[in-house]
């Protein structure tokens, strides 16, 4: 088998000069008239996605109709005179005016009531502002115009406590301009354009906290007024006017900082728009107005890609009934750990691909494309940190002979402190892990085929269930075997592919790589916002160092091998592992980051960030090949599925079962074993299903928060029994309870960084555990072996 798949991908490389990147835009726009206005000096403005026309002459608004056909008076009379406003999902703020004056200094945030808009005062501007222009980001209304001299000024309210809060002055560019033409957020920056006092092009500024303002390229043209959208979570849209041709809707990327010039153009000089959806409404000088809206086109598989797609799920439902139809699981030692008979180096290679999910395929490039490497130095401080793992940790709960981790706290503390963290563990592998891995390839999919993200889910959580019920740890860990070949057989080929594609090949990789600061692998600042060196050195600390037995679904691998010995060389095996692999996972984001700067018509500006490379694959690989990384999305999420689901079910038989059932036969547990395998798939698949119906902005980071959330309490237990003699039973309760609670309030008023959540948790439940077992009497049971220490 191994040496057909490398015969295959060398047939794929040898296909790459035979592909062409396509140069036509990805995404298509649809382009409709609307009703004209129901007076020509109207302004166009966005409630709740419905649009508005207010005209002061005629003193009220007019609602457009949700066909876009006719007109309705809204039974709404502003008393001012509108320059501006800024739309947050429900939430449109307006800013302005005495009329005639051109000065806008009043602000209301107006709402749908029904089908009459509804105002509510927010507190005045300090300074009346000419041109003035608004965004909403992270909860704040940014409102920007010209003061006295033409100068640039700007103000932020923040809009969660608007009654109390009070405008401020932020930091602006010290620009002077005839007139602001826009104003955008997206993407946790800042855009506005200033008019080019030549009659150019507008000038783009952006600020970003990191970095402040920075000059940007200038526009092709002049922004209309009011036609600019945030769509996606990467893209806005520039509706462009220019002396000498039609007005252009154009889409600028905040990540690559490129322009695509979108397939869409309006006829007429185009006074006024507003954002609708993933589009907008315009209006022009006559009254005659029109709708562009962006339109994400499904790339259905070819009959070659499903072949490749079909045969790989039907290869790993063989596998489960090979070992199926072959194992007498007279016990559940045979389901769980495999009969103690795996080899090091393939419990080694399960390892890393059990580690390796979705997440790692979908969500790190993705990661990568948006910032930089710096997550990756996380893999390079955890491969040094596996290595004391592997010498002192894990032979001395091998020697044990446990199928579960938390069969060790008992044996330390109490059984209540084994099944409080046993089902911790199983709420944390379900509601933290399996719901992200199952979602993550199905949107991907999605992407791709248009098939329903429901339905991915459950096609891809039900045949994990099937091979993983059928054939218990053993198929879980050949299945993880040939897994892990055919996805990074995929991560190989599209590096190669995007490589080759770019026009200067990998010398062109490498400068923008270089240029943009996307390798960068350290930052040795003191920041606990940011993803330091520092921040992941205290994470490996407490999350590997001192707590890796935690992991069931790692640690049940290395207690499937037969002997301490081998467990040790099967940890080492994963570490060695981990690095090179890691470094291409990053790569991929890099060189999607490189094609798509080059070929930013190539993107589809409805899309999440998590969708950058399930997009490449739908939009940019031949036929076959699709197929193939298809596969590799597939084989990622279902190696860790398999191991959750195994693991979850070991936790439930092992830790919960045949506790309180103590008269069950070995049959019977092996038959529950199986019914807790399809239970957790089933519960898995629900939660992936809850997790698609919510808005967030990148999955990568949920899946980091629900660990730290609900992982870091119990892990703590592992340290203060294999690294103290005093800690006791209540004092690890007071630990748990603790420390889940503090790190509760610090998630609430956002203290740090997401990543930092695990290991504080970690710490406060040693801290915590630790002085409150002095509260207690010492522990009475003999230690040896139970601990690092020899005595």
């Amino acid at each position: 088998m191994i040496i057909r798949l490398r015969s295959l991908l060398a047939v794929l490389f040898l296909m790459l000069p035979l592909i062409g990147v396509q140069a036509e835009n990805l995404a298509t726009v649809l382009s409709t008239a609307a009703a004209p206005l129901p007076q020509k000096d109207a302004k166009l403005l966005t409630v709740d996605g419905r649009v508005l026309a207010v005209s002061p002459q005629a003193g009220g608004a007019a609602l457009l109709s949700e066909d876009r056909k006719s007109w309705t008076d809204a039974q709404w009379r502003p008393d001012m005179s509108i320059a501006t406003s800024a739309t947050r999902e429900h939430d449109t703020v307006i800013v302005g005016g005495t009329p005639g004056t051109g000065a806008a200094q009043t602000v209301e945030l107006v709402r749908m009531n029904g089908s009459h808009p509804a105002t509510t005062p927010l507190p005045a501007l300090p300074d009346a502002l000419r041109s003035a222009r608004a965004a909403i980001l992270a909860d704040k209304l940014y409102v920007t115009g010209l003061g006295q001299g033409d100068d640039v000024q700007i103000y932020v309210l923040a809009l969660a406590d608007s009654a109390k809060a009070r405008w401020e002055p932020f930091p602006h560019p010290a620009r002077l301009a005839p007139a602001i033409t826009s104003m955008a957020a997206q993407n946790s920056a800042l855009l506005i354009t200033l008019k080019d006092p030549n009659g150019g092009g507008d000038h783009l500024l952006r600020w970003r906290a990191k970095d402040g303002w920075t000059d940007l390229p200038q526009l092709a043209g002049t922004v209309a007024d009011g036609a600019v959208k945030a769509t996606g979570q990467a893209h806005v849209l520039y509706l462009l006017k220019t002396a000498s041709a039609t007005p252009q809707l154009w889409t600028y990327h905040t990540i690559t900082g490129s322009w695509a010039k979108q397939a869409a153009s309006v006829q007429g000089d185009v006074a006024s728009g507003t954002g609708v959806t993933n589009g907008l409404v315009w209006a022009d000088s006559s009254g005659a107005t029109g709708s562009l809206q962006i339109q994400s086109g499904k790339r259905l598989l070819k009959a070659f890609d499903w072949f490749v797609i079909v045969a790989y799920l039907v290869g790993m439902l063989g596998i489960g009934w090979y070992f199926y139809a072959r194992e007498k699981r007279n016990n559940t030692a045979d389901f769980f750990v495999g009969g103690r008979k795996i080899p090091f180096w393939a419990a080694g290679i399960s390892l890393y691909a059990a580690n390796t999910s979705s997440i790692s395929y979908i969500a790190i490039p993705a990661k990568a494309f948006e910032t930089n490497w710096q997550y990756m130095t996380n893999n390079l401080i955890a491969a040094v940190a596996l290595v004391f793992v592997a010498i002192a940790i894990v032979p001395l709960l091998r020697r044990l002979n446990l199928m579960s981790v938390f069969q060790y706290l008992e044996i330390r503390f109490h059984p209540s402190i084994r099944m409080l963290a046993s089902l911790i563990c199983i709420l944390v592998q379900i509601g933290s892990r399996m719901s992200v891995i199952l979602l993550l390839p199905s949107l991907a999919i999605a992407t791709i085929t248009g098939i329903d993200v429901t339905w991915s889910i459950l096609m891809m959580g039900g045949f994990t269930i099937v091979y993983t019920a059928m054939g218990g740890m053993k198929a879980v860990v050949w299945t993880d075997f040939v897994q892990l070949i055919v996805k990074m057989g995929g991560v190989l080929f599209a590096i190669g592919f995007i490589v080759y594609g770019l026009n200067g090949g990998v010398s062109e990789f490498v400068s923008v790589a270089a240029a943009e600061h996307k390798t960068k692998l350290f930052d040795f600042s003191w920041d606990l916002t940011q993803p330091t060196v520092w921040g992941f050195i205290f994470l490996v600390i407490f999350d590997v160092i001192l707590t890796f037995p935690k992991d069931q679904v790692l640690m049940q691998r290395a207690l499937s091998t037969k002997s301490a010995a081998e467990s040790t060389r099967s940890i080492l095996t994963f570490s060695a592992i981990s690095i090179p692999a890691g470094f291409l996972f990053y790569a991929v984001g890099t060189a999607l980051y490189a094609f798509y700067k080059s070929h930013p018509e190539r993107m589809d500006p409805t899309l999440n960030v998590d969708a950058t490379f399930p997009l490449f694959i739908a939009g940019e690989l031949p036929t076959g090949v699709t197929g193939l990384i298809i596969a590799g999305i597939l084989a990622a999420a279902m190696a860790t599925l398999s191991g959750i689901m195994n693991s979850v079910a070991t936790l439930a038989s092992v830790d919960f079962y045949e506790k309180l059932a103590p008269n069950r036969t070995p049959k019977q547990s092996v038959v529950f074993a199986e019914a807790a395998t399809v239970a957790t798939g089933l519960i898995g698949i629900g939660a992936a299903i809850w997790l698609s119906r919510i808005n967030a902005h990148s999955l990568f980071d949920v899946s980091i928060e629900l660990a730290g959330l609900l992982g870091g309490g119990f892990a703590g237990a592992y340290t203060l029994g294999m690294f103290t003699r005093r800690a006791n039973w209540q004092g690890v309760v007071c630990g748990i309870i603790g420390s889940t609670g503090l790190t509760t309030v610090a998630w609430a008023m956002k203290l740090v960084h997401p990543y930092f959540y695990l290991p504080i948790s970690i710490m406060l439940c040693i801290c915590i555990g630790y002085v409150a077992s002095y509260l207690f009497p010492a522990p009475k049971q003999s230690l040896a072996g139970l601990t690092i220490y020899k005595d």
